[in-house]
């Protein structure tokens, strides 16, 4: 089952099947595009996803669900997890994936589709479908390039191989490692840019994501509309009178 609670300022998703180390069951995957449709709409400024208990955010695709299935269903199912999962590109806040141990197969691919990364020290990575005869199907051969590259993505998925939080630090695929608490951890970094005003967070996310399937001059174009766009908020004009004032800007979110 799925958990959306509210702390503060922020969402909270939680997969709840610890016994089942929070595989994805595809009742649990319709679950969690409603829980983050839910935390779009709320007040919340930034939404967590993690996975309950100490051993797992998501250990992958409940893979007995996945037998004697048809090719029509198949496919319908990977497309069912990639348009949940892509909810969060179109999310009007930024998420966060708190890795708590296991991210295996499309709780990696989860992982990958919120907007950043932090691990745990025990976290460990992989997208180990060929060592079953298949590939990833909820957007792991499309989001892990971007992060890390061709090279490496052609590595871990033809591999299978696991990747422990050191390592993936240090080839891009989380943005930091934390200690326990997780959860606290979590919030201290969203707080980083939750404090800013929402739409020039917003704005500049979206100039990032857009520019990943563009050539360099359409992507700066993006960003010139983008950046017009924030300079014409209640926002920047606050932003700006603060720094002239030397004071913290009080920010609106208009």
């Amino acid at each position: 089952m799925i958990e959306l609670s509210y702390h503060d300022e922020f969402a909270v998703l939680t997969l709840n099947r610890p016994e089942a180390l929070n595989a994805l069951s595809f009742r649990l995957i319709g679950e969690i595009g409603a829980a983050i449709t839910e935390a779009g709409r709320s007040k919340a400024r930034a939404l967590i996803v993690t996975g309950a208990g100490e051993k797992a955010f998501c250990a992958g695709a409940d893979i007995k669900e996945l037998q004697h299935r048809g090719l029509a269903a198949q496919r319908a199912g990977a497309e069912k997890g990639q348009e949940v999962f892509s909810l969060l590109d179109r999310l009007p806040i930024a998420s966060v994936a708190l890795v708590n141990g296991y991210a295996f197969g499309g709780g990696c691919e989860l992982a990958l589709a919120c907007t950043l990364r932090i691990a745990l020290p025990n976290a460990k990575f992989g997208l180990p479908e060929v060592k079953l005869g298949l590939i990833p199907g909820y957007g792991g051969t499309q989001r892990l390039p971007r992060l890390v590259g061709a090279g490496r993505a052609l590595e871990l998925t033809m591999t299978g191989r696991t990747v422990a939080a050191e390592e993936a630090l240090a080839i891009g695929l989380v943005n930091r490692i934390v200690q326990p608490p997780g959860l606290e951890a979590a919030f201290a970094f969203a707080r980083e840019f939750s404090g800013h005003g929402l739409r020039a967070v917003q704005f500049a996310r979206e100039a990032v994501l857009r520019s990943l399937d563009l050539p360099l001059n359409e992507g700066l174009r993006t960003e010139a509309d983008l950046s017009t766009l924030a300079y014409r908020t209640a926002d920047a004009e606050e932003g700006m009178q603060a720094f002239v004032e030397k004071r913290k800007p009080q920010f609106r979110d208009e």
